[in-house]
């Protein structure tokens, strides 16, 4: 069964299915000095699994011009990673916390250069948001279908601050995942049935 015919209460069941309990993430131990958790926005478009995913400003401190999932740093009064990650969708790109259904969680993964602890919390949403991108963070909005990223895996040298690399990406046009949100989407694309995407 394609994720067309399915109901969305039978798709969030078969996720639930597969992913982490996002509790239960959110308890897991991670390396790193800074709690942080994104969002991994997901839909069903034309019969295809999409994932929503931003392009950050090329003037950003930190990763700038990557492309990501919408999240952040921990709030002082935050001791719940997925209100973190609900609330930075929601300043990221206007994805209100109340369209969003929970269905699981991925492993969390840290990130070499800034020392974060990351934990993906995955939510379904309806097809069709406007969105309105954070002026000060995000550049673009990106609606890529799950299918087409997994196609798009390669194994590719990379440069960063001048240090050559070879690093799993996705590619999808001119569009390419690396670093930790590659690590998420890999972990995401290994969990979900090929009859899902």
């Amino acid at each position: 069964m394609s994720s067309a015919s399915r109901s969305r209460a039978d798709l969030a069941r078969e996720l639930r299915a597969v992913l982490l309990d996002p509790a239960a993430a959110a308890q897991l131990d991670v390396h790193g000095r800074t709690d942080a958790a994104v969002l991994v926005p997901l839909f069903v478009r034309d019969g295809e699994l999409h994932a929503v995913l931003t392009r950050r400003r090329d003037d950003m401190r930190r990763h700038a011009g990557e492309i990501s999932f919408p999240g952040g740093r921990a709030d002082d009064h935050e001791d719940d990673l997925r209100a973190t990650a609900l609330r930075e969708a929601h300043e990221e790109i206007g994805l209100p916390a109340d369209a969003v259904e929970l269905v699981g969680a991925l492993q969390p993964t840290p990130t070499i250069a800034t020392n974060y602890a990351v934990y993906p919390f995955v939510g379904l949403i309806e097809p069709g948001h406007a969105w309105v991108p954070s002026e000060a963070e995000v550049d673009e909005v990106l609606e890529l279908p799950l299918r087409a990223l997994r196609d798009g895996y390669e194994r590719r040298r990379l440069l960063r601050r001048g240090v050559p690399f070879r690093t799993d990406v996705y590619v999808v046009g001119d569009h390419l995942v690396w670093g930790a949100t590659a690590r998420m989407l890999g972990d995401l694309l290994e969990r979900v049935p090929e009859e899902l995407l």
